[in-house]
Parts: C-alpha cells; sequence; structure tokens
C-alpha cells in the first residue's frame, strides 16, 4: 500500500468535516455533525419510502381506512413535533412482525402485527410519537453518516432485511432504504425518542402514561423468546427496563392523565381483528413450508384463503406450494391472482416471472420480472431476464442484464458472472 494514501484519506476526511461543519439537532438542540442537507434527507426518505414497505410486507390494503385513521394519529403528534413541517405519511404493512420504522423525513410505518397488541389509541400514539422524533431528530441520517465515516459508504452499516426470502438478493436503493429502517438505532437514540415522543403525546392531549406501557408490552412480547425471534421483532427497538423506569419518570414528572381513546380504536381495529384467523393460518403456512411440511402447509394456506378470499400475499404463498410440488401451471395461476390483487407488490410479479420462465413462456416473465425491477431490484430478476434476453436472441440486453446481476455476491453473482464470460468468449 502506498503510505500517502492514509494521509490523503485523513486529508480528504477533514475537508469533508470542514466544509459540513456542525449543526443543531432540531429535537435536543444540541450541536451534531452535519454532513446530509436536509434536501438530501428528504429525497432519500421518498425515494425509499415504497421500496422499503415492499421489503417488509407492502401495504395492508384490505382496510385503507385503518392507514387514513393511523395518519389522522400520526399528524396530531406531527403537529406539535420540532419539525412540524417534514412531509410526514403513515402506513400500515401487512407484516405479523409487531414493529414499527422511520426512514428521514417522516416516513413512517407500523406492521398490522403490532396494531393488534395496542389496547388504545394512546398506545398507538406512544408508537408513532417515538417514530416522528426518530425522523424530527435525523436518527437515521445521523447513523447513516457514521457509516460513511467508517466506510465512506452506506455499507458500513450493518443492518438485515427482516426474514424476506429475497433480502440477500435484494440490490440498488431499497437495500439502502431497509439499512436506514431496520439497522438498530443506539441506545441513546432510543431513550431520546422515548422521551420526546412522550413530550408530544402530553402536548397532542393523550396519556402519556401509554408510553411507559408500550415498553412494558415489549418486555412482556420477548419473555421466553429465542434470539433470533427477538432480532427480527425488534431489530429496531429492543426491550429495555432501564426504559421503562426512565419513561415512568418522565410521565410522574410531566403528570399522568389524557385521552386514551380505548373505544374508537376498537372499533378501527375491528376489520384486523375479524381478519387475525387467517392471518395465523397464513402464519402457520409459512412455519410448515419452511419445515418441509408442504401437505399441512397446504390445508393451512387453503384455510386462510376460505377466510379471506381478497388477500394477495394467501395466493402467493399457495403458489410458492405448488412449485415445490412441480405443479406450476397452477402455480402460475395463484401467481396471476396476487399480481390481479396488488399489481404493486415487487414479490408477486417476481414470483411470477420466475415461474413464467420455468414454463418457458419468455415474454410474461420477461414483463413480470422488468415490473418487478421497477420497484425492487434483485439479483435473481436481472439474473433470469439475462437468460431471456439470451433465449431471444438479444445480446446486448442480456449482457447488460448479466453485468448487474454480476454486482451481487453470491451464487447469483456468479453464475452471472459465468454466463458474462461465455458470451464475452
Amino acid at each position: 500500500m502506498n503510505p500517502a494514501h492514509p494521509v490523503r484519506l485523513l486529508a480528504l476526511l477533514v475537508m469533508v468535516l470542514t466544509m459540513a461543519g456542525c449543526a443543531v439537532n432540531p429535537v435536543t438542540g444540541k450541536k451534531q455533525l452535519s454532513l446530509i442537507p436536509e434536501s438530501q434527507e428528504l429525497a432519500l426518505g421518498a425515494e425509499q419510502y415504497t421500496p422499503t414497505q415492499q421489503t417488509q410486507g407492502g401495504r395492508f390494503y384490505l382496510d385503507p381506512e385503518l392507514t387514513v385513521y393511523v395518519r389522522e394519529v400520526g399528524m396530531k403528534l406531527a403537529r406539535v413535533s420540532d419539525r412540524p413541517d417534514l412531509p410526514y405519511e403513515f402506513v400500515v404493512l401487512n407484516s405479523s412482525v409487531p414493529n414499527a420504522w422511520a426512514l428521514p423525513g417522516g416516513k413512517i410505518a407500523i406492521n398490522r402485527g403490532l396494531l393488534v397488541k395496542f389496547e388504545d389509541e394512546a398506545q398507538l400514539a406512544s408508537v408513532l410519537g417515538h417514530e416522528i422524533v426518530h425522523a424530527a431528530a435525523r436518527h437515521s441520517v445521523q447513523r447513516m453518516q457514521q457509516g460513511m465515516l467508517i466506510s465512506a459508504g452506506v455499507a458500513g452499516l450493518g443492518f438485515a432485511l427482516s426474514d424476506n426470502e429475497w433480502a440477500a438478493l435484494i440490490m440498488g436503493g431499497a437495500a439502502v432504504g431497509a439499512q436506514l429502517a431496520l439497522a438498530q438505532y443506539s441506545q441513546s437514540d432510543e431513550l431520546e425518542s422515548d422521551h420526546y415522543g412522550i413530550r408530544y403525546m402530553k402536548a397532542a392531549g393523550y396519556d402519556p402514561q401509554a408510553g411507559v406501557e408500550l415498553q412494558e408490552l415489549f418486555l412482556k412480547l420477548s419473555q421466553g423468546r429465542d434470539s433470533s425471534w427477538l432480532n427480527n421483532m425488534f431489530a429496531t427497538h429492543p426491550p429495555s427496563a432501564r426504559r421503562v423506569q426512565e419513561n415512568q419518570a418522565l410521565v410522574q414528572q410531566l403528570g399522568a392523565g389524557g385521552y386514551r381513546g380505548r373505544d374508537v380504536y376498537q372499533r378501527r381495529i375491528a376489520k384486523l381483528k375479524e381478519l387475525q384467523p387467517a392471518y395465523d393460518a397464513y402464519d402457520e403456512a409459512m412455519k410448515l413450508a419452511a419445515e418441509g411440511k408442504m401437505k399441512a402447509a397446504m390445508d393451512a394456506i387453503n384455510k386462510a384463503i376460505r377466510q379471506e378470499s381478497g388477500e394477495a400475499k394467501f395466493y402467493a404463498l399457495r403458489g410458492r406450494i405448488y412449485e415445490n410440488q412441480k405443479q406450476r401451471d397452477k402455480a402460475q395461476a395463484d401467481f396471476d391472482k396476487a399480481v390481479a390483487l396488488y399489481p404493486e407488490m415487487f414479490e408477486y410479479q417476481l414470483y411470477n416471472g420466475l415461474n413464467a420462465y420455468e414454463l418457458n413462456n419468455l415474454d410474461k416473465s420477461r414483463d413480470h420480472l422488468e415490473r418487478a425491477n421497477q420497484v425492487v431490484q434483485t439479483s435473481i430478476a436481472y439474473l433470469r431476464l439475462g437468460d431471456v434476453a439470451k433465449r431471444q436472441h438479444r445480446r446486448d440486453d442480456a449482457m447488460r442484464y448479466y453485468s448487474r446481476a454480476a454486482e451481487a455476491g453470491g451464487d447469483i453473482g456468479e453464475e452471472a458472472k459465468r454466463k458474462l464470460a461465455e458470451m464475452s468468449q
């Protein structure tokens, strides 16, 4: 290594820090390093909001009024926050994992699996207030900057893309968004979000005691669970007895009491509770399929479909089970149904395209794989698009697709490199 390289790197870092200077945290008023301007922060959140939702289950579309309600509650808190002018958005995601997250710029998501754990609107407000602080205090941006300083890029952040089966194959911006949404916050960031989130609750008229109850709920849910389950469930918000204690001390200081909204909340989530048995059957089918018990998995997913015939993910899972059983025509019918119900969801387009390729329906495969990559880019989609193009004698397209797939690591990247080399001979 050239000994001058570390010197040049240090000089570059000093220059960047000098140009960036310090900024004031809009929530705490404390000085902090600011390498990323607000305009870039807002653009990043806006660009990655939809792709990141899709890597975490996609929208819960069966009850659109539930998302309207969550948005109404969220905006009550956003208006009393330290950054009320951020372009806040709120969405309910179709995931059983009890979690919530925020992207820069106030792009916030909460899973249906967390909503069913709450008793009233104040508890919902507690989570949304917490996430609003993460956005208002620029916590995601700060973590991103730390990654930049360590590795000169977002790749320095450690993260997991939940249990999405395409996690290791996701490329491009969606991977960045998932890093920011799911990388674990520091303990200080979590305590800060608890503290100011409770203050936002109080200012919006909610009972701040719900903030204590939230952490007590998380601790209760974590009891007796193995570490892998906890990593998935609390990817961003690990439970802590210290947080319960500190939240309680703050509530005693502010004074408990305020709006709870139990009756309203229970009415608003009635549809979700009605659907819960169908989602329980789906989760059981997923578990059985992962264990290789395909007949039992098929029974469970058919039960889910009988209970709710309008849920796209149920058909997508049944199609995957049919694929496993080499019944590709039946799989195709189910993937078509999933796409018809939720055409924006990249996973269903991807399943459809991959299965169509195996059925030698190249035009259909190309169409669905391209649609999938328009929302979330995956190395497997690029690889199969290359295969389609090669078989259709579109050499330049094939090489372009293989080149993109080759950017990925693992078996997909190696296969793409091999095919690219063969075409280059």
